[in-house]
């Protein structure tokens, strides 16, 4: 499967837009991910080894916050894995004045 790796992340993956892993599920994919670049991993989980809040997987076009078997979820070759961080910013400030 592919893995879609967003641009603050690829000095993790020698500059790889697109990353071809196997696995069978999305856990399983993003586990040979980070064994094939280990500095990503710190940024995908923390030391507990969850996901990161701020960290965004879309199986397809599906979030997988909202599969039933969520990280668990059965993967194929053709599927393909968005990573999508969060994004914080604005101010308050401005949305008053306008």
């Amino acid at each position: 499967m592919k893995i879609h790796i967003p641009t603050p992340l690829r000095t993790y993956t020698a500059g790889q837009e697109t990353v071809t892993v196997s696995g069978t599920t999305v856990s399983g994919a993003l586990e040979q991910l980070t064994t094939s670049f280990p500095e990503l991993k710190p940024n995908l989980f923390t030391p507990e080894g969850k996901l990161r809040s701020f960290v965004n997987l879309y199986l397809n076009e599906d979030d997988i916050r909202y599969l039933p078997a969520k990280e668990d979820s059965p993967v194929q070759d053709s599927d393909e894995l968005t990573i999508i961080p969060s994004i914080a910013g604005g101010c308050v400030a401005s949305l008053i004045a306008s």
